[in-house]
């Protein structure tokens, strides 16, 4: 369990960094982007962990 959560943080991670340094967007789109991203991560986690069982995602 673990081991899978950290594997999908190191690929959500790698794939973050590939887009914000290879794709060229405004920077208001970039950021935009990675506020998303980040909060899909840690709604995602929370519910890994058993945190947020409430909310279906």
């Amino acid at each position: 369990m673990l081991i899978h959560i950290i594997i999908v943080l190191i690929i959500v991670g790698v794939l973050l960094w590939l887009i914000n340094n290879y794709i060229p967007m405004d920077g208001k789109i970039k950021s935009i982007l990675n506020v998303v991203v980040v909060i899909v991560v840690i709604l995602w986690l929370l519910q890994a962990l058993g945190l947020l069982s409430g909310v279906g995602i």
